[in-house]
């Protein structure tokens, strides 16, 4: 509820701090006074845009600051967890325009834009304004009356958790039929390219392996040539080399004994004489090993051909990478046959959910239907009560496409004058009627929709009366669930009030001033009275007066 509302140098108000009551709060005043001007400041908090235009005094800035109980406001908790604002039992909404003409707004002193005013706002105020439709010819506002009235939230909570289920499954299987799709359009230049390079059958490193024996093979002859050669002068010449030196070394043995260095010396000569010995044998049997193999060098060429162009083919750089390749494209080719089984999969889930949807979906709409014609006959003689007999309400329910709200688009349809010429609310309804209906449809609700503050600017537009002494009754209904704020000419709905505040102007300074303030028991006799009979109230206006008010 709005516990206090706060103005500051806007417009012909200088400073106004009013606390509401938590039930029936009555604005009264004579037309000029400020009534409006007073909801133009509230809508600033609301959101709406700012003008500099309403600065009173330009020297200073100007601003509005409401602050709201929220105990118990689930939606608003979240709303104020999710945007990082402090939360607490009091919310201080506040808006300011400076000198300049900038405006700025905050959430319990933390700076907000104007998006996150206008979602937290209307968490907190609906405000119903002459002219303004608003929420009463919004379909959602009008699938939601119906859905209060069937008891539909627990329904409609775990339809919409369904239907998220099966607009994620169509939306995966559209990406895979997609992609199968895309996979059949390159299987077979896939299935090409892997047979290709299945059928060379490259093992890893093989194609820089061949190059090796390759550079080998066409060098055998002067390989050959070089470590028969060696082999010869280590084992074979006339004065062998691992001859000589054991020649060498049986020369110096009989005087190791002599000079301190010949022994080492000796035993490296020895190590050398067997290291040689052993690099003979290698090369021998090395030398065994390498032949010419014309047959071999041609079949490794043709195998390294067709290796190097499948590497140019694929820009490819070693024969690692041509592998990799060669796996990659078998996965994509498995990944074919595998499709199918996960389409065939995700269409099953899909068929279900939407069974489950469509079950779910036609329940919502059955409870609405059931609702339709006794909450058409509460409004309609609602509608009569408030002052118009001839006006009439009819709800249009036309069955569609499975969305988040299930197979139902609903319509208000309006009559103003027995015409059975029915039309959209939000064509046909004039700003007064769209009031009253609306404290109509919102008085039926109030037990089952967690409505926020009301604000009803001149609802009793064009009745008198008995009509508004039914107003009066029905606002004072709905303030027992709600806190409920209207601005009225009628002396019926203020005589319903808990808290009677009057609007007037002062001269204050040489400057004209819209005030406020709350009457007491004997000052609301007084200006009801007024309001029955004029500026004088006669004797029988002031008895009608406290008749009005007990």
């Amino acid at each position: 509820m709005l516990k206090q509302l706060h103005i500051s140098n806007y417009a012909i108000i200088d400073e106004i701090k009013i606390d509401f009551s938590g039930k029936l709060n009555v604005i009264t005043g004579e037309t000029g006074a400020g009534k409006s001007i007073l909801m133009g400041a509230l809508s600033l908090i609301l959101g709406d845009r700012a003008e500099t235009n309403v600065l009173m005094d330009r020297e200073k800035k100007c601003f509005v600051e409401g602050i709201f109980l929220v105990e118990g406001k689930k939606e608003v908790k979240k709303f104020l967890k999710e945007n990082d604002l402090d939360a607490e039992e009091e919310l201080v909404i506040r808006r300011e325009i400076a000198t300049n003409g900038k405006s700025r707004a905050f959430i319990n002193d933390t700076p907000v834009n104007l998006v996150q005013l206008r979602v937290l706002s209307s968490m907190l105020v609906d405000l119903h304004r002459q002219f303004d439709t608003l929420e009463l010819g919004e379909s959602d506002f009008q699938r939601e009356v119906l859905d209060a009235l069937a008891n539909n939230a627990d329904l409609l909570n775990e339809y919409q958790s369904g239907f998220r289920k099966l607009t994620l499954a169509k939306k995966e299987l559209l990406e895979l039929q997609e992609q199968k799709a895309q996979f059949n359009k390159e299987f077979d230049y896939n299935k090409f390219l892997f047979d290709e390079l299945q059928e060379l059958g490259l093992k890893e490193n093989e194609l820089e392996d061949l190059d090796n024996e390759l550079k080998l093979l066409s060098n055998s002859e002067d390989i050959k040539t070089a470590l028969t050669k060696t082999f010869f002068e280590l084992k074979e010449s006339e004065q062998p080399i691992v001859q000589q030196l054991k020649t060498s070394i049986n020369q110096l043995q009989p005087f190791s004994s002599y000079h301190p260095s010949l022994p080492e010396l000796l035993q490296r000569l020895q190590s050398t004489q067997i290291e040689l010995q052993d690099i003979a044998s290698e090369i021998e049997v090395v030398n065994d090993g390498v032949n010419y193999d014309p047959k071999r060098i041609e079949e490794i060429n043709e195998r390294v051909s067709n290796g190097y162009k499948l590497l140019k083919k694929h820009g490819a750089q070693n024969t690692n990478e041509l592998i990799g390749i060669k796996n990659s494209l078998e996965e994509k080719l498995q990944a074919v046959f595998n499709i199918d089984e996960n389409i065939v999969a995700k269409e099953k889930l899909t068929h279900q959910l939407l069974e489950q949807a469509t079950k779910q979906a036609e329940l919502l709409s059955k409870n609405r239907k059931a609702q339709i014609k006794p909450f058409e006959e509460k409004v309609n003689k609602l509608l009569a009560q408030v002052g118009m007999p001839n006006a009439r309400l009819k709800v249009q329910l036309v069955s569609g496409e499975l969305n988040v709200y299930g197979i139902d688009r609903v319509e208000f349809l309006f009559d103003a004058n027995k015409s059975n010429r029915f039309e959209p609310i939000r064509k046909v309804a004039s700003g007064g009627e769209l009031s009253r209906l609306m404290l109509c449809i919102k008085s039926l609700v109030a037990q089952s929709i967690d409505l926020a503050t009301l604000i009803f600017d001149e609802i009793d537009t064009g009745i008198s009366g008995e009509a508004a002494k039914q107003v009066g009754i029905i606002l004072k209904g709905l303030s027992k669930q709600r806190q409920i704020i209207c601005i009225t000419h009628q002396p019926q709905i203020a005589g319903k009030a808990d808290a009677h505040y009057f609007v007037y102007k002062e001269i204050k300074n040489d400057a004209v001033k819209t005030n406020l303030r709350i009457l007491t028991q004997d000052e609301r006799i007084t200006n009801i009275a007024k309001m029955l009979s004029g500026e004088k109230p006669t004797a029988a206006a002031l008895e009608n007066a406290k008749e009005l008010l007990n």
